[in-house]
């Protein structure tokens, strides 16, 4: 670059300069300062050149890039979740650990809450209101009714608060939001696990046999565990969104847990000929038949007495229900109608496990992209 200078002025001339003049330090007035001027146009033709024709969308979908809060195809957010199996395994070992840490006896509320509510069920209903009418082996009946409907009463309070509980959670990370239901439903059968332990002992302690037919526990577990799952899908997405949800629900729970034979027989009550719609209601309810297919491995006693065990006999049904009579038995309830036979029970609950897990993780899956808003 060529440069003149006018000694009057002290300017500086030429192509490319500014004209200003120097009035003090770190300042211009009028002084003549060279200044390289870039082309402006050139480099926004340039900027131009480089970016592919198309819109926004277009661009980032020739590129494979896509929204970070969009929802996936159904099989891809299903293949997510697969490859998360150890984070939510991890989680609910985590939180089960930490539960009960501040208590002073730690784990062992796990067993000591459920064995508490037997106590107090049995007084009530067992002594006071004689709910026990027409049971064998009433105890066992009853430790085993409280721990698996347990199972699904806390498995659903827990999930209509846990995106409201695990927002932090959900806004710093991206992860498939069914994992937290799921992570808690997985919570809530290790403490189930840990207190079948002492369920177990009862059962023998009262004078059950261990057999083979103890196995058909697992599946009923697995059915039953299928069933939360999908109800807590259904759960988690309401209570995300109307927070009177969690308000709401350990009332309709508590009418649940009433209805659902914990105390009582159904299969006792169930054919009382008055009410045979109610019957059936009460029979083909799903905490009901997870409980009564639970008894049926765990108990001989209810495995062999249940109604439809054996061929009808008006008679001996008739004794059943009149066991004031002389020579009447508690067994006698094996020769009256069933409700509902256990080929059934074992059909209708896969059929619920099956229906409430997938209907409830596509109606989850479909409001994928609303949680964690708040």
């Amino acid at each position: 670059m060529s440069d003149s200078r006018d000694g009057r002025s002290g300017r500086l001339a030429g192509p490319g300069l500014l004209k200003g003049r120097m009035s003090g330090p770190g300042r211009l007035a009028d002084s003549d300062v060279v200044v390289d001027q870039p082309d402006v146009a050139s480099a926004a033709d340039q900027a131009n050149q480089m970016v592919p024709p198309g819109s926004l969308a277009e661009l980032a979908g020739r590129y494979g890039l896509e929204p970070s809060a969009a929802r996936p195809p159904i099989r891809v957010y299903l293949q997510r979740l697969w490859l998360r199996r150890y984070f939510i395994t991890g989680f609910a070992t985590a939180q089960n650990v930490a539960m009960y840490t501040e208590a002073r006896l730690g784990q062992v509320w796990q067993v000591l809450t459920p064995l508490l509510n037997v106590a107090v069920y049995y007084l009530i209903f067992g002594l006071i209101l004689d709910t026990k009418r027409g049971v064998h082996n009433f105890i066992a009946f009853l430790v085993i009714g409280v721990f698996v409907f347990n199972f699904s009463q806390r498995s659903f309070i827990t999930a209509s608060r846990v995106m409201l509980d695990s927002l932090p959670l959900i806004r710093a990370l991206y992860f498939p939001r069914a994992s937290l239901p799921l992570g808690y439903v997985l919570i809530e059968l290790q403490q189930l696990a840990i207190s079948f332990v002492v369920l177990f002992v009862i059962v023998l302690a009262s004078g059950e046999p261990l057999t083979g037919y103890w196995l058909l526990l697992i599946p009923v577990l697995i059915m039953q565990s299928m069933f939360n799952a999908g109800g807590s899908f259904i759960l988690a997405r309401w209570g995300a969104g109307f927070d009177d949800v969690s308000q709401l629900l350990p009332f309709l729970v508590r009418t649940w847990f009433y209805a659902s034979g914990v105390m009582f027989s159904i299969q006792t009550y169930s054919n009382l000929a008055s009410h045979p719609i109610i019957a059936k209601v009460l029979e083909y309810n799903p905490a009901a038949i997870y409980i009564t297919l639970a008894r049926n491995a765990l108990m001989t006693s209810q495995r062999i007495s249940m109604p439809g065990a054996k061929p009808y006999d008006h008679a001996k049904c008739y004794l059943y229900y009149h066991l004031n009579q002389p020579h009447a038995s508690l067994y006698d309830s094996a020769y009256c109608h069933a409700v509902a036979s256990t080929p059934i029970l074992w059909l209708a609950g896969a059929g619920w496990a099956v229906v409430t897990l997938a209907a409830g993780f596509v109606f989850f899956w479909r409001a994928e992209v609303r949680y964690g808003r708040g």
